[in-house]
């Protein structure tokens, strides 16, 4: 199928003129992606520094963002899974945008401008199609359940049409191999005797991802505002399409944790990405 992700090649990378707050609300993957490379530093998945480091936070500091983090340990930053962004976003609105670090808010007026949000690599075994329309708020790994979720957020986010909205995609799963030992790789257990297969999984999770970004026939299709966009992680870290599953996997590939080269590559695509989404929506023009 042919896939038509946000085209930001008329707009600026350049950083916005004023301060911007930025909130980024991940567990694992995505503190191991905003920290820099070094000792394993931090808290709750909150790191000054990890060996997987990809450097985002130091980068978007760069270019005028105010980085704040919600993580595990948090009301905020609790649970991350797709099946929970519905409620998140529907009940506690207010709370993610005045988050300034975990449980901590802002004091008086200030709002995050830029909402960053992303669910962990488990996200990305995707068990079935499901029934059509889904379930939002049901945690059953479904495509069906998957699209509700996500088209349910719309609404909420077209009341906050100041605020950017981004989706990060799940990064990839490392493709599961039963190695010496019978250790599966990543933590999918139970995969042999099921009637889906690995490639089944790959491929489904793929044509979600493909939806999540189409503008012209995926979730976006009918939204007329220019405050959603989604990056797609997933992509980058399977090669851009070589693979459905993760070409960056840490501890020599068996780790579904990106290392330190796959998260430095989507950190500067990212700081691009979110430096031409946010003058898009600033822009005024299509």
């Amino acid at each position: 199928m042919q896939v038509t992700p946000i085209d930001l090649s008329k707009y600026s990378s350049e950083k916005p003129d004023q301060p911007l707050h930025l909130l980024f609300i991940h567990h694992s993957c995505g503190g191991q992606l905003f920290a820099d490379k070094g000792e394993d530093v931090g808290e709750n998945c909150i790191y000054q520094t990890h060996p997987n480091g990809g450097g985002l936070r130091r980068l978007l500091a760069e270019n005028n963002y105010i980085v704040h983090e919600a993580s595990y340990g948090s009301f905020i930053g609790a649970d991350t899974d797709i099946c929970h962004w519905n409620k998140k976003f529907r009940d506690d609105m207010d709370k993610v945008l005045t988050c300034k670090q975990q449980d901590e808010s802002f004091e008086d007026e200030t709002r995050n401008s830029i909402v960053v949000f992303k669910s962990c690599y488990p996200n990305s075994w995707l068990e079935s199609d499901g029934e059509v329309p889904g379930d939002p708020d049901s945690c059953e790994k479904t495509t069906a359940n998957y699209k509700a979720t996500y088209r349910s957020l719309l609404s909420y986010f077209k009341e906050y049409p100041q605020t950017l909205f981004v989706v990060m995609s799940a990064p990839p799963l490392v493709k599961p191999v039963m190695y010496k030992r019978d250790r599966l790789i990543n933590s999918v257990k139970n995969i042999l005797g099921r009637s889906d297969t690995v490639d089944k999984v790959g491929l489904r999770t793929r044509e979600f991802n493909n939806w999540l970004k189409d503008m012209e026939h995926g979730w976006l299709k009918e939204y007329d505002l220019k405050n959603v966009v989604v990056f797609d992680l997933y992509d980058i870290l399977t090669g851009y399409g070589k693979s459905n599953w993760s070409m960056y996997g840490s501890d020599n590939g068996r780790n579904s944790h990106p290392s330190s080269e796959g998260n430095s590559l989507a950190s500067k695509e990212f700081v691009v990405f979110l430096n031409k989404a946010l003058n898009r929506k600033t822009s005024g023009t299509d």
